[in-house]
């Protein structure tokens, strides 16, 4: 949201119909990406690998396609910012929008859900060896 909303003001959109329908498309594939990370991510410690090696080697094997993917996402876009013609200015808003959102969105996949990631097992596993210290379950 907070790249899609930067990317309308630094043009001098506002926000209208077609920016939150563009806000609606980069949640759906915001989220496809996220949960992408994550369950491959989760596969690893089947494998014997820590939580640190699994965040690390899922942000390995995501990224380039993460990157291939955005990027032809932002340039199938980009007619759409830079539209002329009649309707030009609700195609610049929704071009404006989902570029700017993917640019952000990938951003935060790249380096915040891997992390994230690490951090949420991190936790989960020290609540459960306090758990089973305690003998509650």
């Amino acid at each position: 949201m907070f790249g899609e909303f930067l990317a309308l003001w630094l043009r001098g959109f506002e926000n209208n119909i077609y920016a939150q329908i563009g806000l609606v498309m980069l949640i759906g594939l915001s989220a496809k990406n996220a949960i992408l990370i994550v369950e491959f991510a989760r596969s690893e410690p089947l494998r014997g690998k820590g939580a640190s090696e699994a965040a690390l080697e899922d942000a390995r094997i995501r990224l380039r396609p993460i990157l291939m993917t955005a990027f032809a996402f932002i340039l199938g876009t980009l007619p759409l910012a830079i539209a002329s013609g009649a309707g030009a200015v609700a195609r610049r808003i929704l071009g404006t929008a989902v570029i700017g959102g993917r640019l952000a969105a990938t951003l935060l996949a790249i380096f915040i859900i891997p992390v994230t990631y690490y951090s949420v097992e991190t936790a989960k596993d020290k609540v459960s060896s306090w758990r089973s210290r305690r003998g509650t379950s």
